[in-house]
């Protein structure tokens, strides 16, 4: 038994060596590895290790690589491959001292060895080299903070100078230690209390280095810096500064956050420090800042932003909710303050045209984190209160916040809002403010009776009394201001019956005259942006009716005017542009009435749902066509690229399908890419909603399938298209999705074997072989053709001789199929495979006893494409082999090929 097992044990070995000459490094380790658990034998094991040193040093596994030949050393200390493979691991590792001494000991076992002397020589010149760029940086550090913080250094330049290294060097990690060590953490400071725009935020563009990712240097630097400074430099008026400090928060609240979600393992284990602490202290300065009367508007927002990153769960997956639950105990009445600003009204906080929108996210927010009916039961009572400590025994000013709460929690957690709004006078006072003579108290009135208005729960209550009493404002009031929200209610009441041609609440024109003020209003530049905003969301709803999206195409004014704010920085209009443009490009899901119902509905004489004849697929066409000439792209990518809470989820996905109907005709694809479109589309395909996701994927699919890839993805841009693509194969998408994932992924599979690499990392190839048994012919033929191009890669020619495998058979027979596309793919794949990898041309004779006669009929084919592929496969076989060249002679293959070497038509 143990000579066996001897054996056994050997030949792993035997195998791991040709698998590791062969290049398959992770193979070999496998091989030597099993071998290791079967030899007992001292001498042997020594040498398993070290092989599977060097297996790990090509697989870049330098701490594994290390640690197996330490073993081979320990068993035989003059081993000088096991040496030299632990200076190269050491190398690698950063520990140079130790890598020099082993080699140094190589050298010494090995005078006559090159290889050795010239490892030893490079090294002692980079070790040189380190020793040099270390004393260099640690003179370099003082003299940029010398430069800085001298106050009589005149020389602007040399100061951005000094800045701009100080940053740089701080990215690297060397230098981001050098700098901390060098008591840097009291000179930044210094650099932070000098109140001087250009010095602060190279100070805080630094701090952004020493603290990313690295959790014990950020504990020591909030611990120096302190919670209140940064709060504070978080609130300053200057805007860039403001944005710097949010920044290094961000990344600080990362760094944090991973020391709460890693178990530290081995050195670290004795000093750490728990780090919820500090987050807490981080969030609680956050939400003072919200209310301090000091702050500046950006610096809110900014304080808005953070929390709405940091406080709720990234994913549903993880359990713990316990920061929302703080946030919401400790700071829900600071927020609330916020959303309760009334502008303009005497000692209101500042705040800029985003701070609503930012409000109510973090509030949506902060709801959805919640997860049982306790805690939302909690949050709607905070509210509650928070609503009657206003509304109740303050005067007007309090009843307006008490109403502007409300208007903020309907935007936002609309339950919460419904909520507040059945409190006892609320509806009441909301409608009498609307006839107020006061425009800044209509103003809000009028906007909370609005936001009411598109939650169905209240809708019932609103068209009955809130119709009548905007008609009226929207008729005599003198104020544009009012006027347009006024209109916009009007239309979200008008809008209930939605594309529903039959269903129109306004009397035959209205809708149209409603839309031609819109429109008026959106191009009229005097009228202040927040108010022309409303005249988008007006449009918003009325574009429901194909007649306005018909008129609305024809008028470029309006739609740059449109596009012009969705540029601008008030980002609150993003929705409501996006909505606008999917109503005009017909994006939203159509469902088809049932047949059967409609019988019965006519019937009972029922309201049966009609499509209006202006959003036939023609006008639809025309209509984008009017789109993409009026600038349409730039304007979505510029939205896409703003880092804002008002690019919501549900926002993305809007713009995810306007896409997509842009990308739907194949001449428009060239100019949507041009301006920027398959840009935009990546980071839609990788965040947002399943159905934003999945349509900007298919937006990607089609760009890739009719242009260039290289040219529409340019750079390492390519290489991100692949993960979309790849979801588009997922079994719960449609047939149209599979089969244009498949095309795109043809494409990508022919151009290099990095996106090969690439597309097999993605797991797709399991999918990719799944769908060549689809019953849906071209589908299949997709399938089989995106195979074609990825077996130019070794690892998938290999899975073709994977035991028990079905896949040369189905490529063969595919070869004998009626569907002459699909033959064309399977036998181009079969003439690659035998080319490229020759075992397979032994194996092609076992998987069928019809491989002969296809071969025979590809050959015979009336196709010149089928033949030239049928010549190069018994080109191969006859090469590959003799057993298979005596049986290929001994059929009629001799006589074919005689006929067709003489045929001077087909060179």
């Amino acid at each position: 038994a143990g000579a066996r097992r001897q054996v056994t044990a050997e030949q792993l070995r035997a195998r791991g060596n040709a698998l590791f000459q062969a290049g398959d490094h992770g193979a070999a380790l496998a091989a030597y590895t099993e071998a290791l658990s079967l030899s007992d034998a001292a001498p042997e094991r020594a040498v398993l290790h070290r092989n599977r040193a060097a297996c790990y040093l090509k697989l870049e596994d330098y701490t594994k690589a290390e640690a197996d030949a330490t073993k081979a050393i320990e068993a035989d200390g003059r081993d000088v491959k096991a040496l030299f493979r632990r200076s190269q691991a050491l190398q690698q590792l950063g520990r140079l001292d130790q890598a020099v001494s082993d080699l140094q000991r190589c050298v010494s076992l090995e005078p006559r060895n090159k290889a050795f002397q010239e490892a030893l020589r490079a090294l002692g010149s980079s070790m040189h080299e380190k020793m040099k760029t270390m004393s260099c940086t640690d003179s370099k550090v003082e003299q940029m903070f010398q430069i800085l913080l001298d106050l009589d250094e005149k020389d602007a330049d040399k100061k951005q100078k000094a800045a701009q290294n100080l940053i740089v060097l701080a990215r690297e990690e060397a230098g981001a230690e050098k700098i901390f060590q060098s008591d840097g953490v009291r000179l930044l400071m210094q650099l932070l209390d000098t109140a001087k725009a250009d010095l602060m935020l190279a100070a805080l563009r630094t701090l952004v280095g020493l603290c990313s990712g690295h959790r014990s240097r950020t504990m020591a630097i909030l611990a120096e810096l302190g919670a209140p400074r940064l709060s504070a430099v978080l609130g300053v008026e200057h805007e860039q500064v403001s944005l710097a400090a949010c920044n290094l928060l961000h990344v600080m609240f990362d760094s944090l956050k991973e020391g709460l979600q890693k178990d530290f393992r081995g050195k670290e284990d004795a000093v750490v420090l728990d780090s919820s602490r500090d987050l807490k202290l981080l969030i609680k300065h956050l939400l003072e800042l919200l209310v301090l009367e000091g702050a500046s508007a950006h610096g809110r927002d900014n304080a808005l932003n953070l929390l709405i990153k940091v406080v709720p769960r990234k994913s549903p997956k993880e359990t713990n909710n316990s920061m929302s639950l703080w946030v919401i105990d400790q700071g829900l009445k600071k927020i609330l303050e916020v959303g309760s600003t009334v502008c303009g009204t005497l000692g209101s906080l500042p705040v800029t045209e985003n701070t609503r929108m930012s409000t109510s996210v973090l509030l949506s927010k902060l709801y959805e984190d919640l997860k049982c009916d306790a805690e939302r039961e909690n949050f709607h009572h905070l509210c509650e209160d928070y609503v009657r400590s206003w509304f109740e025994g303050h005067e007007l000013p309090g009843k307006l916040r008490a109403i502007q709460t409300v208007s903020c929690l309907l935007q936002g957690p609309s339950d919460a809002g419904n909520r507040v709004l059945e409190l006892e006078g609320i509806m009441d006072c909301v409608l009498s403010l609307c006839a107020s003579v006061c425009e800044a108290h209509q103003l809000v009135a009028v906007e909370a009776l609005i936001h009411a208005a598109d939650k169905a729960k209240r809708a019932s209550f609103i068209t009955a009394n809130g119709v009548s009493l905007l008609k009226e404002i929207y008729k005599h009031s003198e104020r544009d201001s009012i006027r347009i929200r006024a209109l916009v209610g009007l239309c979200k009441l008008g809008s209930a019956g939605g594309t529903d041609f039959s269903m129109k609440q306004f009397a035959e024109g209205s809708t149209m005259k409603l839309a031609k003020q819109c429109r008026k209003w959106l191009c009229n530049e005097a009228i202040d942006a927040s108010t022309r905003r409303w005249a988008v969301e007006g449009l918003a709803y009325l574009t429901f009716d194909a007649d306005v999206k018909e008129e609305f195409v024809e008028d470029k004014a309006a739609m740059q005017a449109m596009f012009h704010l969705a540029k601008s920085e008030d980002r609150s209009v993003l929705y409501a542009v996006a909505s606008t443009l999917v109503n005009c490009t017909n994006s939203y899901d159509h469902e088809e009435p049932d047949p059967q119902m409609l019988e019965l509905a006519k019937y009972a004489k029922q309201h049966i749902p009609e499509q209006h004849p202006k959003d036939k697929p023609e006008f639809v066409k025309r209509r984008v066509r009017k789109l993409l000439m009026a600038g349409v792209v730039s304007a979505l990518a510029c939205m896409v690229k703003s880092e804002n809470p008002a690019l919501t989820n549900s926002c993305r996905e809007l713009i995810s399908r306007v896409f997509l109907a842009l990308v739907e005709e194949v001449e428009d694809r060239g100019g949507v890419v041009a301006q920027g479109g398959g840009k935009a589309l990546i980071p839609l395909s990788l965040e947002g909603t399943e159905v934003g996701q999945t349509k900007a994927a298919q937006a990607l699919a089609k760009i890739t399938i009719t242009s260039n890839p290289e040219m529409a993805f340019p750079g390492e841009r390519i290489y991100e298209v692949v993960r979309p693509l790849v979801s588009l194969l997922h079994l719960q998408r449609t047939g149209l999705e599979n089969f244009e994932g498949l095309m795109a992924l043809t494409n990508l599979a022919g151009i290099s074997e990095r996106l090969r690499q690439k597309i097999l990392k993605e797991r797709a190839v399991p999918m990719i072989e799944g769908y060549m048994f689809e019953e849906h012919e071209l589908i299949r033929l997709a399938a089989t053709e995106c195979m074609c191009n990825m077996a130019m890669s070794k690892e998938v020619q290999e899975l073709f001789l994977a035991e028990g495998s079905d896949r040369l058979k189905l490529m063969v027979l595919y070869s004998g199929e009626e569907d002459e596309k699909l033959r064309r793919a399977a036998s181009g794949t079969l003439a690659m495979l035998t080319a490229l990898y020759p075992p397979i041309c032994k194996r092609i004779p076992q998987v069928t006893v019809h491989w002969l006669e296809i071969l025979q009929a590809l050959l015979l084919s009336p196709s010149i494409e089928l033949q030239h592929r049928g010549a190069v496969v018994v080109m191969n076989m006859m090469a590959a082999a003799r057993e298979v060249a005596e049986q290929l002679i001994a059929s009629e293959m001799l006589e074919i090929l005689s006929v067709l070497a003489k045929d001077k038509d087909k060179p």
